[in-house]
């Protein structure tokens, strides 16, 4: 069983991910897809205990500005190779001001939590043969960024 993990420590994963071809009523705590989020949106927003989850191929710019009042959004790793989810994560937390739970995952590996963490992502479903205390603390790999992201606003040379 895949492992939950915040910033801090490992924790109970009481949300169910539904399949993208989805089709019904979800129950509470269900992540939707975000196909079905957009033409359930009312629904979905009147519900309270439904999030959404992002494909690496769906457009975030297509989601109503309502999502930033979700109580969780989840973007989707399918392979190593497909970095587009930290873009998707750095445009949620960016563009909708989205200050929610913005979970990582999929394919989420353990050398890559630094830098999901720098794009804004807040927990993470871990690949069940990660070590949950190797995984927090990898959040410490690197002491020092240069570069600005959403948890550095400034580059380093605008810091000194």
């Amino acid at each position: 069983m895949p492992k939950l993990i915040n910033l801090e420590s490992a924790i109970d994963n009481t949300w169910q991910i539904l399949e993208k071809d989805f089709e019904g009523s979800p129950t509470p705590n269900s992540l939707v897809p975000m196909s079905y989020f957009i033409a359930n949106a009312d629904a979905v927003l009147a519900n309270g205990d439904i999030g959404v989850w992002l494909d690496s191929d769906d457009q975030p710019e297509d989601l109503p500005a309502e999502a930033s009042t979700l109580p969780l959004i989840a973007v989707n790793f399918p392979k190593f190779i497909d970095g587009r989810g930290y873009s998707i994560a750095r445009f949620v937390r960016e563009r909708l001001s989205y200050e929610g739970d913005l979970r990582a995952i999929g394919d989420v590996l353990l050398d890559q939590l630094f830098f999901y963490k720098r794009c804004g992502f807040s927990s993470f479903l871990l690949r069940d043969e990660i070590d949950t205390e190797r995984a927090l603390a990898a959040f410490g790999d690197f002491g020092e960024v240069y570069q600005a992201a959403n948890d550095q606003p400034k580059p380093l040379f605008l810091r000194r």
